[in-house]
């Protein structure tokens, strides 16, 4: 067992300590196309026209009877950003099926202690994380508990690497590279404000808890634009230093924060408090998946449907590591779901697609980590893989709609296009994909179109691309 250094929160005469026990080679091949010579003149002029000298784009574009419509570095493995989220959500789907839930409980031991069993569930706390804590006080006060002992949170669902050695350390404070947990809550973040009242700053976060620590560095300005970052202090966990410049206010913005089973125990624990629920023992956070005897109070329950949704939608990086996470543990008697084990079941579910193991490799589920390789044949099998699939319906909704929801609310937004353009964008530094499903009136296409060395006007020419697809296709040919 592995002790960490308490964090404690005094309340009258109350310690509450946190304990933590821990148990290619690319090929240049010229565009081929199996039908649609104009559509392929249309993609070339498309990225000559945006002058990529040095950008490299692969593309591979089919209909839904698996004919190849467009080529280009087709089998090649590049970076492809968040559109690996598709690849993971895709083996969540396939291994964990279409109804699959997750299921955070709460109950009380005979020991009074109040127990916590993490499912992992990214979504636990997300964008309601006052309603959860409500839920858990009214239970208590229902069955008459006005106090309880130790607080435990078991996390053993999945193991305890909570960030991936390969994401950017620097990037580690950021919401999209936030830890991944078996206790997950408000998507491991907070929501900062920084606001100048009147000569004075004041630094605002939500949820408001003492176990986040700021060092309050930021200027107040007169004139010019602001701009305020939050860091954390190497060798301090969940301290803060928060600096650069306000005139009036900036944010709100999030912040990933450190440890979050311990963040949802010690607000949780700071509620109980204030509600007059007294705690008077320590907050354990457990990571062994041990079995209670507890009576249960309250169980939240998020359908993997959601999960999905805000993985392709919004890009959200926690639900694609949990989906990852998940698909392990469930293949390990619900315990100690790890990136290895997710990563060699997801190269599995690739191979039973017929997809050459030289054109992938998995690092993690998000896309974050530049070690992630896919060739656009693989995120087209993975697309039409789910098409055909019994969760068709489940990872179809999960997807962006061009110029009506998710990452792409912004494009293809004209008549021609809105509502008729599904799929996953990503973005890291030099790098710009996108790949998803072009609904015309005969038939559907998937296209799969990743630029790497990409630039300013990489993002533009991808969506021409895609838009060139349905101005081909999206009109009933005789």
């Amino acid at each position: 067992m592995r002790l960490l250094p308490p964090v404690q929160i005094m309340a009258g005469s109350i310690s509450l300590k946190i304990i933590t026990r821990v148990t290619v080679l690319s090929l240049f091949f010229p565009a081929v196309l199996c039908n649609g010579a104009g559509l392929a003149e249309k993609i070339d002029s498309i990225i000559s026209r945006e002058s990529q000298k040095k950008g490299v784009f692969a593309i591979n574009i089919t209909d839904t009877s698996g004919n190849t419509i467009y080529t280009k570095k087709t089998h090649t493995p590049m970076t492809p950003a968040s559109t690996m989220k598709l690849v993971t959500t895709a083996a969540a789907v396939h291994y964990l099926g279409a109804d699959y839930e997750y299921v955070t409980t709460i109950g009380i031991s005979p020991e009074s202690n109040l127990v916590i069993i993490g499912s992992g569930d990214p979504l636990f706390g997300y964008d309601n994380y006052l309603q959860v804590l409500s839920k858990i006080t009214t239970a208590l006060k229902y069955h008459e508990i006005s106090e309880v002992n130790d607080i435990i949170i078991d996390t053993g669902v999945f193991d305890d690497d909570r960030a991936h050695p390969n994401w950017p350390e620097s990037q580690l404070n950021r919401w999209y590279a936030c830890e991944v947990s078996g206790l997950n809550f408000n998507a491991n973040c907070l929501e900062m404000t920084v606001t100048n009242k009147n000569g004075q700053v004041d630094i605002d976060i939500v949820p408001n808890t003492d176990f986040i620590k700021i060092n309050n560095k930021v200027r107040i300005i007169s004139s010019g634009r602001g701009a305020v970052g939050a860091y954390r202090i190497p060798g301090k966990i969940n301290h803060l230093e928060v600096k650069g410049n306000v005139r009036d206010k900036q944010g709100p913005f999030k912040v990933a924060i450190q440890r979050p089973a311990g963040f949802f125990g010690y607000i949780l624990a700071e509620h109980l408090l204030e509600k007059g629920i007294n705690v008077k023992g320590k907050l354990l956070i457990i990571n062994n998946r041990g079995k209670y005897n507890i009576d249960k109070l309250v169980e939240f329950r998020t359908p993997i449907s959601e999960c999905l949704a805000k993985a392709n939608k919004i890009s959200l990086s926690l639900s694609a590591e949990v989906l990852l996470k998940t698909i392990a543990a469930e293949s390990n008697n619900g315990t100690n779901g790890s990136w290895e084990k997710g990563r060699e079941l997801i190269h599995g579910y690739l191979r039973t697609l017929g997809v050459s193991e030289d054109e992938f490799y998995v690092d993690d589920g998000s896309g974050l980590s530049r070690k992630n390789r896919l060739s656009p044949y693989v995120l087209t099998a993975v697309l039409s893989d789910m098409y055909q699939s019994s969760g068709k319906e489940v990872f179809h909704n999960s997807l962006a709609i061009g110029g009506e929801d998710g990452t792409i609310a912004g494009y293809f937004r004209d008549d021609a296009y809105a509502g008729k353009i599904r799929g996953k964008t990503g973005y890291i530094a030099g790098v710009k994909s996108f790949a998803g499903i072009a609904e015309c009136p005969e038939q559907d296409y998937f296209f799969s179109i990743i630029a790497n060395n990409a630039n300013g006007k990489s993002r533009k020419a991808i969506n021409d691309i895609a838009k060139a697809i349905i101005d081909y296709y999206g009109k009933t040919r005789n």
